[in-house]
């Protein structure tokens, strides 16, 4: 039995990845639809390199939770879960990994294709993934724009779920992913009044 079955929910660290990943996701969704606009100057490259860092952030933190996952395993469906939503939120979940690789690694080759140097916050240099090519430059980037559209719409249908769960049908499936505090319950679920007042 994996560690998150043992809890009945999501561990510490799966849930801080889970929401630090969030965080930096939705900082870069906001800021990569208006960076584009703004005019060249000074600013307009701060932000450009900044959210070149974000994302890389964001695949090396992908890295570690899949590493946690494949550890840790995931907690078994709550009782009661149809096996079709069980396996429809399985497939969400995985396609959402893939895309949080896919991502920055599209917006990286678009980096490199435009022959742009790439670094970490300023830290250290990060090596070509393509070599440079005009032409290959733009499919990079429709390529990483597509696939960034992608995963908010993935997200939103994500987060609108985890809503539908808690408010509708007011089960565990937010709170297995929510920083607990307060009295602990066998089985890692809320108590019977927490279910009645959610």
């Amino acid at each position: 039995m994996s560690l998150h079955q043992r809890l009945g929910r999501w561990s510490g660290p799966s849930i801080a990845l889970h929401w630090l990943t969030a965080l930096l996701v939705l900082g870069l969704l906001g800021v990569g639809l208006f960076m584009t606009e703004l005019p060249n100057n000074p600013t307009k490259v701060k932000i450009y390199a900044l959210h070149k860092s974000l994302g890389l952030t964001v695949l090396a933190l992908v890295a570690l939770r899949l590493l946690w996952r494949l550890y840790a395993g995931a907690p078994a469906p709550l009782p009661g879960t149809p096996r079709w939503q069980h396996l429809t939120a399985t497939l969400v979940h995985w396609t959402m990994y893939a895309l949080l690789i896919a991502v920055p690694l599209a917006g990286w080759a678009y980096n490199s294709a435009s022959n742009f140097p790439l670094q970490w916050f300023g830290q250290f240099n990060l090596p070509r993934l393509v070599a440079p090519d005009p032409e290959m430059r733009a499919f990079w980037r429709a390529l990483h724009g597509w696939l960034a559209l992608t995963l908010a719409l993935l997200a939103l249908g994500h987060a609108a779920a985890a809503l539908k769960h808690h408010y509708l049908d007011r089960d565990d499936t937010l709170r297995r992913m929510l920083p607990r505090f307060g009295r602990r319950t066998a089985g890692g679920g809320a108590n019977d009044k927490d279910k009645g007042t959610a």
